[in-house]
């Protein structure tokens, strides 16, 4: 068999995946370990030991990438931002504001409140796709 060969098409299919499923990377990096094998399989005709090379080289890229990969942060809503609402929000129930441009589910904070229609108010928290609101009106009295 011809490993460089093997190694080559290998790292080309890795490299290739990556723009279709991409993983942060990690296909370029096994893809990448793949074509410095077919280099040292040109040398090394052992096909473990190039097996060798190619999981320690992909677990060395791997790790160096992590390095300039930013990490993602969890996404958090801004201290006391302002939305509208949509549909009025009956006492413990459910209605809808738009905030930042987008319509979302959304609770009073306060459930023996009333939240009309059309009606400023601020963003306390959010609960998966839930915002929990306060009338501007009820936080600057």
């Amino acid at each position: 068999m011809n490993y460089p060969l093997f190694w080559a098409i290998l790292g080309a299919v890795f490299c290739f995946m990556e723009l279709f499923l991409p993983t942060g990377f990690v296909e370029s990096t096994l893809g990448l370990s793949a074509f410095v094998v077919a280099i040292v399989a040109l040398v090394v005709p052992s096909f473990n030991f190039q097996i060798v090379v190619w999981v320690a080289l992909s677990l060395v890229f791997i790790f160096l990438l992590r390095r300039f990969v930013p990490k993602r942060t969890p996404y958090s809503l801004q201290e006391a931002t302002e939305a509208r609402t949509i549909t009025a929000i009956p006492p413990g129930q459910m209605g809808r504001v738009i905030y930042e441009g987008n319509s979302w589910q959304a609770r009073c904070e306060d459930e023996a409140i009333t939240v009309a229609a059309d009606q400023p108010v601020v963003v306390v928290r959010r609960k998966g796709t839930t915002l929990y609101v306060m009338p501007e009106s009820a936080l600057s009295a």
